[in-house]
């Protein structure tokens, strides 16, 4: 469990330079530029993605059950998920009505996909995983609203629906194919078995 904490709080941290210490990333681009930068945090970011998931897998199982969640709940979570990747895929696109109601779909999409998996999941690294997702989503949201407030950075502006339809129909893809396939390769274990 602690190797999982570790891995969380590097990958986390690393998502919240801009957050915790602004001067800190602001210098560093200053002195490399923004290219580098983006690189170097790149590089970073799939490193400590790639500590978080070993440090997850080598939690797995060794500390039992916390609670066992009823079984509807795991039908919830599939549900909640479809939303989640629905708004995931706005988050990418030109403003639809998704992406100019939610502002920001990407946290909205990682606090839905936390949330529903927190439903369904009693092991006690699971809840640890995505409740600091969960938290960083939300001092994300915070930071963003400051960030707009300041004039830093400006909400999507709708463009057109079409953009919603295809968010609906990318994000039902991308749910059924991580729903049939892709969960049991990455993680493990099928969302389908309950």
């Amino acid at each position: 469990m602690q190797l999982l904490i570790l891995s969380l709080i590097l990958f986390i941290g690393l998502h919240l330079i801009r957050v915790i210490v602004p001067d800190f990333r602001r210098s560093i681009i200053d002195k490399l530029g923004k290219p580098v930068w983006g690189a170097v945090h790149g590089i970073l970011s799939i490193v400590t993605l790639l500590f978080l998931a070993y440090a997850f897998d080598q939690a797995r199982g060794m500390y039992g059950m916390l609670y066992n969640p009823p079984i509807w709940m795991a039908h919830i979570t599939l549900t909640l998920m479809l939303i989640a990747m629905i708004c995931l895929v706005a988050g990418f696109l030109p403003a639809g009505h998704i992406r100019a109601k939610l502002k920001f779909p990407l946290l909205v999409a990682i606090k839905i996909w936390a949330l529903s998996h927190l439903l369904a999941n009693g092991e006690p690294e699971a809840i640890v995983l995505f409740v600091a997702f969960l938290a960083w989503a939300v001092l994300l949201r915070i930071s963003m609203r400051q960030r707009l407030r300041n004039g830093e950075i400006t909400l999507p502006v709708f463009v057109s629906a079409k953009y919603d339809l295809y968010a609906v129909i990318i994000g039902a893809v991308l749910w059924a194919v991580i729903l049939f396939k892709l969960h049991e390769l990455v993680i493990g274990v099928s969302p389908l078995v309950m």
